[in-house]
């Protein structure tokens, strides 16, 4: 008998029995780990014993949130990191070099596309944006040093849908690693594997924690992709197999970097996971509900959500993602002052910047998120300075509506 993803989240068991029986996993907040004899430690540091030693590489609060995450997504390896910026990073660098190329799309989250186009470009990584909502466009700019294609599954805050299948296909007859940010779209309503997926990252500060309570950030292998393909990761694969890539990037970036996830912030990550079917069903229908009530409102100029029928991407929404395509819409009114002065007079939906909190906010990206970028760059990303995000959470969705529209009211 299937059973639902709340009850699966609830009953993940321990790696270990709790000696106090403890429900809940206890907070390791520690730094070391003891060792039974000095032959036990060295077999340890040789790879032959597996065991926490030091918690910036594992600890047993992170490893019971890694092992949850596995469970509900059926993933075959999950890290946790102390990011969704960090599983972005390290997941590149473990797959690439110096040199090296990779194919992304070319509307992301700024910071993401700030990591690819400056960042990773300063040490000989290129990256080649590209629309992935048009897969021949991602084709031609494939060569002998593309290793990746890169994409969000709704693009933040365009809110556009690439075909899955069709970069899945692209990917598998250049023999290219395709990596998905599925922020937007969190494991209860998406499913990569199925899909061809072959990495995915995930900033869980979004839909995971669900009270921004923390930072955090995961990758998950699918388990998909033959890791004797990729030039960099070739010579560990005789020794690791499917593990290759997981293998690297907890022996290299992931240790190295400084990346891992604190005890603390996994102790709310799975608090968060275990309501969030709950929440998120939530959230999605107050979505639903205030799309149509903004799309009839005469002062609203445009209105982007993929959930609703009518979308020039319902169908890949209903395809890849139930239908339900995350909790986020995009509106347009008729000025940037107009956007203002309706976000200044908002009384319960809050002017912030996180995404997926139990409580609904604003932003609007134009003069904020991607205010670093050239106007001409924020024209060509499909950043409107008209255009406001709203990242619905779980109040009632009539109350949400009379707020907003209360504050239209302010707009002459």
């Amino acid at each position: 008998m299937k059973k639902s993803f709340t009850t699966r989240s609830l009953h993940v068991p321990f790696p270990r029995n709790d000696a106090h029986r403890a429900l809940d996993m206890p907070v390791y907040e520690t730094v070391a780990y003891e060792f039974d004899s000095s032959e036990s430690m060295s077999a340890n540091f040789r790879g032959e014993l597996p065991a926490h030693v030091y918690s910036r590489t594992s600890n047993p609060t992170v490893e019971y949130f890694e092992q949850k995450m596995k469970a509900l997504t059926g993933a075959h390896q999950v890290l946790a990191v102390a990011s969704g910026m960090a599983a972005i990073s390290n997941t590149v660098l473990s797959v690439c070099k110096s040199g090296d190329n990779i194919i992304s799309g070319n509307h992301l989250f700024a910071h993401s596309f700030s990591l690819l186009d400056q960042s990773l470009r300063n040490y000989g990584l290129e990256t080649r944006f590209v629309d992935t909502t048009q897969s021949h466009l991602v084709e031609r700019l494939i060569d002998e040093n593309t290793r990746a294609i890169y994409f969000e599954t709704v693009t933040n805050p365009q809110l556009e849908l690439a075909d899955i299948s069709k970069l899945s296909a692209i990917a598998r007859k250049y023999n290219l690693l395709l990596i998905a940010d599925s922020t937007i779209t969190p494991p209860v309503v998406f499913n990569g594997r199925s899909l061809g997926v072959d990495i995915e990252v995930m900033s869980t500060t979004k839909h995971i924690s669900g009270g921004g309570t923390s930072f955090g950030g995961v990758i998950l292998d699918h388990g998909n992709y033959d890791w004797s393909l990729n030039p960099n990761l070739k010579s560990l694969t005789e020794k690791f197999g499917k593990d290759t890539f997981m293998a690297r990037l907890r022996k290299n970036y992931f240790r190295n970097t400084g990346s891992a996830m604190s005890a603390h912030t996994a102790h709310y990550q799975i608090l968060g996971l275990d309501m969030l079917e709950l929440r998120f069903e939530r959230s999605y229908s107050s979505c639903m509900k205030l799309g149509e009530f903004l799309t009839r409102h005469p002062k609203v100029c445009g209105l982007t959500y993929p959930g609703l029928k009518g979308s020039k991407d319902y169908e890949l929404a209903v395809t890849q993602f139930q239908g339900k395509p995350g909790t986020i819409l995009t509106f347009e009114l008729e000025s940037e002052k107009a956007c203002f002065t309706f976000m200044n007079h908002l009384q319960m939906i809050r002017r912030a910047t996180n995404l997926n909190d139990n409580k609904s906010l604003i932003i609007h990206p134009w003069s904020t998120i991607f205010v670093e970028f050239s106007e001409k760059d924020r024209k060509a990303m499909k950043i409107s300075p008209t255009a406001m995000r709203l990242s619905v959470g779980i109040e009632a969705a009539e109350d949400l509506i009379e707020d907003i529209e209360e504050a239209l009211k302010a707009i002459a």
